[in-house]
């Protein structure tokens, strides 16, 4: 082939092409024990300002409308008004790292596993138990 290409060489080109922006899937599944994660103080905040807005403007539908009135709420407050929101975030974020960090140890000593593989040897052990009745049948 002229252009100093060979023909395999081509072809991986044309695949770069085909598979242009798109990344491999690669989807981890999420642990249902691990704790979430703290809110900030404006998420506290916006909890207790959805509930009054949602009261003053009961049919008001729009999402986007109650987040632009709550920033701009938020701006406009002095750091004396946020500061109940921010002792609120930063209390739960305590809880929030230590839950973590007891979290981090089960899996560290392995109980979750430990417990995986418990059952799946109990499971064998009776799946191998039928087996064995089967064969001497």
């Amino acid at each position: 082939m002229k252009g100093g290409q060979s023909k395999t060489e081509s072809t991986s080109t044309d695949q770069r092409l085909k598979t242009r922006g798109r990344k491999p899937s690669k989807k981890t599944t999420k642990d249902p024990n691990k704790p979430k994660r703290a809110p900030s103080a404006f998420f506290l905040f916006l909890d207790d300002f959805r509930r009054e807005f949602n009261l003053a403007n009961p049919n008001n539908k729009s999402v986007a409308i109650v987040g632009k009135a709550a920033g701009a709420k938020w701006k406009s407050m002095t750091d004396e008004d946020k500061a109940p929101y921010v002792s609120k975030a930063e209390s739960r974020k305590s809880e929030y790292v230590k839950n973590m960090q007891q979290y981090n140890m089960k899996l560290a000593s392995g109980t979750n596993r430990a417990e995986e593989d418990e059952s799946k040897s109990e499971v064998d052990e009776a799946g191998g138990s039928e087996e064995e009745e089967e064969d001497d049948d």
